[in-house]
Formats: structure tokens, sequence, C-alpha cells
């Protein structure tokens, strides 16, 4: 169905979200995976007393979220490439849910930043003892990913005694030859100095979600408008 200039700036914002989301869904559910079946985290899946513990509720939560971001990226793919209204439809519903959950996020992560943080630290310490133990590969790349993401090594920070050394970031001066920040304090610096930035961040997701919310609503209407006209044609002509 023909659609005009606006109607297609949207159907290609849309393929472009959907794929980002799509290699985000999977990174997220994959990684969710690993640690869930792995030989060296099933442990924390079997005993009873630790069925509670940070680092438990955040593998559910990827691949929890894993999950559902890939579900949406099917309905949005689906509807926005073959110009389906229903999957649109169920798209739109999706996306609206996902951008009130992110925002609702956002809010309670800045009110209660210093629970956050602790449970941050707390799933932090778990990754770092598994990585020591285990040695496994996964763990030790989203190690680096942290460590290199907040520029911090280990709980230590002494790159000299740390034994997670190979996961540490290259220091940036001399002095950092000799100490790093460590990682605990850092993540609880950033949530509880840096609450506002995190609510930002949720909240800007929240946008870019809305962002393709409206983009879909305008791809409804207009495959709506399509679909109206050529009915009225072929009532004209039969």
């Amino acid at each position: 169905m023909a659609l005009d200039g606006c109607g297609l700036v949207c159907k290609y914002i849309l393929f472009i979200f959907n794929l980002i989301f799509a290699v985000l869904g999977f990174a997220f559910l994959g990684l969710g995976l690993w640690l869930r079946f792995s030989n060296g985290t099933r442990g924390f899946f079997e005993i009873q007393e630790l069925n509670s513990s940070a680092f438990v509720m955040a593998v559910v939560v990827l691949i929890a979220l894993g999950s559902v971001m890939l579900i949406v990226v099917s309905f949005g793919d689906y509807g926005a490439c073959n110009e389906k209204r229903c999957a649109l439809h169920v798209f739109s519903v999706l996306l609206a849910i996902l951008a009130l959950a992110e925002i609702v996020v956002g809010v309670l992560a800045y009110s209660r930043s210093d629970e956050v943080g602790m449970s941050i630290v707390e799933f932090y310490g778990s990754m770092y003892a598994l990585y020591l133990n285990s040695g496994d590969p996964v763990i030790g790349v989203t190690l680096t990913f942290i460590h290199n993401m907040l520029h911090c090594c280990g709980v230590t920070g002494v790159p000299v005694l740390e034994l997670a050394k190979k996961t540490c970031p290259k220091p940036d001066g001399f002095m950092e030859h000799i100490i790093m920040p460590n990682c605990p304090g850092i993540i609880a610096d950033v949530f509880n100095s840096k609450a506002p930035l995190v609510m930002g961040i949720f909240l800007g997701t929240g946008a870019l979600l809305i962002v393709a919310l409206v983009c879909t609503v305008i791809l409804l209407k207009q495959l709506k408008r399509g679909q109206e006209a050529l009915t009225a044609y072929y009532s004209a002509v039969y």
C-alpha cells in the first residue's frame, strides 16, 4: 500500500528502532540464560536461601526483559514491514506499556537511589566472586565491560593486589598504576550522587519509546486512510 513521505519516514524509523531493540533483546536474553544455566552460576538458583539475592533477581529481570523486547520486536517488524494494522495495534499497546514502565522505574530508582545502589553493588559482588571461583569467560567479559564503562578496577582498586586485574581498564596516569577507583564505591556513588542522571536515562528511554509510538500511530492512520480509499475505489468501480 502506497505511503506518503511522512509514512515512509515513520516506517523506516520503526525498522531501525526494532533492529536496535532486537539486538538489545538478544543480548539481555542471552546473558540472562547464560548466567541462569552456566555451571558456575547454577548453584545460586538451587540454594533456597539465595533465591531472593540481588544476583538471582537481576538474572530473572534480564531474561524477562529480553523476552519481552523480542516479543515487541516481532509485532513491530511484522506490522511495519508488511503494513499489517492488527500487528501495529498490538505493537503500539506494548510500546505504551513499556514507556509507562520506564518512567515509573526511573522515578522509583531516583526516589530509592540508596537501595538500588546497594542492590547493584550486591549484584556486582556476586559476579566478581563467581568470576574468581570459576573464571567463566562470559562473566569476565561482563566485568570488563562494567570496569571500562565506570573506569574502576575490581573491589580493591589496587592493580597490584587486584585478583581480577585482567578485567580492569588501562590506567589513565601514573597514579592509576598504583591505585584506581574501586567498583563498589563507584557504583554506589553513581546511584547516590548521580540519581537525577539515572532517572534521566530511564525517562530518555521512555521518550524514545513514545517517539516510536507516535510513528506507529501515524503509520496506522495512513494505512487506514489507504484502505478506505481502496475500498471506496472498488465500490465505485463495481
